[in-house]
């Protein structure tokens, strides 16, 4: 006879998206059946934050307070279930903003305690590493994972959940600040990466020479501080050039953006190929927001074919922040003995934590 079904709800707002879902363990946690997502909802602060440049943390942490209650009925209704089909209430616990985790964490102890169910907190990026176990194509461990999820670039051997070796990450701007801080100095806006890949779509990813730092050797750190650098040094080459054409250098800033992107693109998928190497795997899981990237997908398709390895992504929907990843790892973690949901609701959180340390 099988287990009852397990049921995870899980709720995340470590910036400036909310987002809640539920997903499902057929077998209960004693199974082996893979988990579904059975609902998720999910709102995104760009709009309010388009007019700073930029996340401001208040106003992220009081938009959370407005939404978490609309998408969880907004969930269990398209899930056609209700509160008393939670089995257990998931919520991120860092890292991400002190005040947003709050709200969230907050949310999901006070209706962990209200239905008398355990709670469990989530490391963020365990969500995004996990993610692709939700996608039409899942992972098998051991696997490497690139992780570029906002101000994070990492790279982690994953033997098994909870089971998080650090291979290599930044030592300055994350892969995804680079796109970010590229694209404001473009005058693109907010968010900075999808427009500057927008923009690179019009130019030519060659026509500046832009630097690839620590790509040589084999260490497995990344560095992209210097190339944001020098898109600042071209851009203010472009702007103080004759513009014959009269229509503000729009060549030359979608060049520049081509060939921004084309640099972080080149360094993300020479590492993740030299991490391959070295460990001697042949999958590969990409997870966070940058792993949308278009030309990255592409260029890490190509390569990896090449030399015989499986790539994994998450679903495009479930590349940002949101509830399902939170869901998925804490059931994942349920499922295999690495954590234990309790009845304790006393909280707090952790802007700062180490997914080594997990």
């Amino acid at each position: 006879m099988s287990a009852a079904p397990l049921r995870v709800l899980g709720i995340e707002s470590s910036c400036d998206e909310t987002g809640v879902a539920l997903v499902e363990l057929p077998e209960g946690v004693a199974g082996a059946a893979a988990p579904r997502l059975l609902a998720h909802a999910l709102h995104s602060q760009i709009d309010m934050h388009q007019a700073y440049g930029g996340v401001v943390p208040e106003l992220a942490s009081r938009d959370h307070i407005r939404r978490v209650v609309p998408l969880l009925r907004e969930t269990l209704a398209g899930a056609g279930l209700g509160l008393e089909a939670v089995d257990v209430v998931a919520h991120t616990r860092g890292p991400g903003l002190a005040g947003a985790l709050l709200v969230g964490t907050g949310a999901a102890c006070a209706l962990a305690m209200a239905l008398d169910r355990p709670v469990l907190g989530v490391h963020h990026l365990e969500g995004h590493l996990l993610s692709p176990f939700l996608s039409v194509d899942p992972p098998e461990f051991p696997f490497v994972a690139l992780l570029v999820s906002g101000g994070h670039t990492q790279l982690m051997r994953v033997d098994g959940v909870g089971r998080y070796a650090l291979l290599g990450e930044t030592i300055d701007d994350a892969a995804g600040e680079a796109f970010d801080k590229s694209a404001k100095m473009l005058g693109l806006g907010y968010p900075g990466g999808p427009a500057l890949a927008r923009l690179a779509e019009q130019g030519h990813p060659q026509a500046y020479r832009l630097p690839r730092p620590l790509l040589r050797g084999d260490l497995l750190d990344f560095s992209f501080a210097g190339l944001k650098t020098a898109v600042w040094t071209q851009l203010a080459k472009i702007d103080a050039g004759e513009d014959t054409a009269g229509d503000g250098h729009a060549q030359e800033r979608a060049d520049l953006a081509a060939s921004t992107q084309a640099a972080i693109v080149e360094v993300l998928v020479a590492k993740s190929l030299l991490a391959l190497k070295q460990t001697g795997l042949k999958r590969l899981v990409v997870a966070g927001g940058v792993g949308a990237n278009r030309q990255l997908r592409a260029d890490l398709d190509a390569q990896c074919r090449r030399r015989g390895v499986r790539v994994h992504y998450p679903e495009l929907h479930l590349c940002t922040d949101n509830g399902a990843m939170i869901a998925l790892a804490a059931a994942m973690r349920l499922q295999s003995g690495q954590a234990e949901a309790r009845r304790q609701y006393d909280f707090d959180v952790r802007p700062r934590w180490d997914l080594a340390s997990v």
